[in-house]
């Protein structure tokens, strides 16, 4: 039986939430948020759980009896939330300990409210954020996100049956067996490169992730265009031409300016947004104005209803970093700065599927010591919570995304995102001190790189070229203002050249459909989203076997 034919339940006098729900949302969440703590500090990387989480719970679902594609989308908001609390954690917290700032034995018991405090003024910042942006993001701009719509394909799909679930389903396999093949046996090489082209500075070669291709493809080719130029302008001009004709002393230079003019494009296009949304402010408020004979009770309520939205939120983080030790000023940049970095994560996991949480954490971080001083615990609890509020955006946006494409009722999401969230905050902190004491410490030594939280340690002391990074700020404001995706040009010239390549593939696939057979476009969204199911799934689930065996 079609999930469209059953009735949507009501829990709390809320449609599409039901108690089930909630209950299998926030134990998913608890092992969703241990497996994810465990391999972002073992892998310095944290695939989206999004679609793994969206087949697990259609599963659990439809096992306790007939179910709809709103519920698992609710179920699936709940049970990924946590997943993202770990990521700012494990990409920030552990440079505290290769730092030497926390050292020995007790450090759980000496620390454990502070940095769960931390946790949860990040989560309260992005739950607040996604809400704020979710009208502007999914449905004026309708960024992709294709993390969300291949959730929302995935669950379609896989309840509809027929051609299209074979399809998703047997790309999902054959992607789930390419990454065993690769990350478990190391049959296939993660990455393809050439140590001759390496020795020219031509950083060049091929990322083998089936999902980067299907991010590509759902993204479609303007984003993946952009960023990709942004890739070509790092590693085919920038790093060795600048090289070549002594420009730059060194390539460890020339990459020194492509990031931080990546980093640069990516604060600009952020100013961007926030220029943007107040001159529509502004405008609403001359329109009001100019309207005001009969919507004075209105605006009333508007004003009342935007207070509790916006400044309750923001009222409780302020007080759960100063119970973490921040004092009222950084405390209150913090609050500012968190903000800002949300919604430039929101608009780049939007526009390519990624979210570079710990970029945007040195950034705040960077902004807020150059005010006023912080000392260096304190230092690396604000990057945490901006770590935090960051990936909580990006996740919370693609499930909206997954909603808005399904019809799922917003409130429903929000309630059992926030549920998701605090069990996810309690599960992190503790997998956080309990993975790190497993492994006495952190380092590559130790088996637990944490290679985003050393980037943190590193650039505590400053941006290295801030007349680029200043340029590159103002190039960016420009071209978001001219409806250019500077995000994605910028995130281009950041990560790397392996990586934005094969995204592009499935970008220029994309545009090879859509021209040469455009009926067969929504069957290659299917596949792709079978792509990013498969390696997500697989991903997932080697963590979780890693975290039982401790192998």
């Amino acid at each position: 039986m079609s999930n469209e034919s059953v009735k949507e339940r009501s829990f709390a006098g809320v449609e599409q939430l039901s108690l089930r729900s909630l209950v299998i949302g926030a134990l998913g969440s608890c092992i969703i948020t241990a497996s994810s703590m465990y391999v972002a500090l073992r892998m310095s990387a944290l695939p989206w759980p999004t679609i793994f989480v969206a087949v697990l719970s259609m599963a659990l679902l439809k096992l306790l009896g007939k179910t709809t594609n709103n519920e698992i989308n609710v179920t699936q908001t709940s049970m990924s939330s946590g997943a993202m609390v770990s990521g700012g954690l494990a990409f920030t917290l552990p440079g505290l300990w290769i730092t030497g700032i926390w050292s020995g034995d007790g450090l759980m018991a000496q620390n454990f409210w502070k940095v769960l405090f931390i946790s949860i003024s990040g989560m309260i910042l992005g739950t607040m954020l996604t809400w704020i942006l979710r009208k502007r993001f999914i449905e004026t701009e309708a960024l992709p996100y294709p993390i969300g719509q291949a959730a929302a394909e995935t669950i379609v799909t896989g309840d509809k049956g027929g051609r299209k679930s074979y399809l998703l389903f047997g790309s999902m396999g054959i992607t789930a067996l390419f990454t065993y093949l690769r990350d478990s046996l190391k049959l296939i090489p993660a990455s393809i490169s050439s140590a001759f082209l390496y020795a020219r500075n031509l950083y060049l070669g091929i990322a083998v992730f089936p999902m980067a291709v299907g991010i590509g493809y759902l993204i479609g080719t303007l984003y993946t265009g952009v960023w990709f130029l942004g890739s070509v302008l790092s590693y085919l001009v920038i790093i060795p031409l600048g090289t070549l004709t002594g420009i730059f002393p060194s390539a460890q230079e020339a990459v020194s300016f492509k990031n931080t003019a990546g980093i640069g494009l990516m604060i600009g296009t952020g100013l961007g947004i926030l220029i943007s949304m107040v001159v529509s402010f502004i405008k609403k408020i001359s329109l009001t104005s100019r309207n005001n004979k009969n919507t004075a009770k209105d605006n009333k309520t508007f004003t009342f209803r935007r207070f509790i939205i916006y400044f309750v939120p923001a009222a409780l983080a302020f007080v759960f970093s100063i119970a973490s030790g921040l004092g009222l000023l950084p405390s209150l940049l913090l609050i500012i700065g968190t903000v800002f970095a949300s919604a430039m994560a929101a608009t780049i996991t939007g526009q390519t599927g990624i979210n570079p949480m710990e970029i945007f954490a040195i950034i705040v971080l960077l902004a807020v010591r150059a005010v006023v001083h912080v000392d260096p615990q304190g230092a690396f609890f604000l990057a945490a919570c901006v770590a935090v509020a960051c990936g909580y955006a990006g996740d919370m946006l693609n499930d909206y995304k997954t909603g808005h494409v399904l019809n799922t009722n917003p409130k429903a999401q929000f309630i059992s995102q926030t549920v998701g969230g605090v069990v996810g905050t309690v599960v992190a902190t503790l997998s956080m001190f309990a993975v790190i004491n497993q492994f006495n410490g952190v380092g590559p030594e130790v088996g637990l790189p944490a290679a985003q939280a050393a980037a943190v340690s590193k650039m505590v002391g400053g941006i290295e070229k801030p007349v680029v990074f200043a340029v590159a700020t103002i190039i960016g404001i420009v071209l978001y203002l001219l409806k250019v995706p500077s995000m994605t040009l910028g995130i281009g010239m950041y990560l790397s050249f392996e990586f934005s390549a094969v995204a592009f593939l499935g970008g220029l696939i994309r545009l090879l459909v859509d021209k040469l057979h455009p009926k067969s476009a929504e069957n290659g969204s299917i596949i792709s989203s079978g792509m990013l199911g498969g390696e997500g799934i697989t991903g997932v689930t080697l963590a979780i076997i890693q975290m039982i065996t401790g192998a």
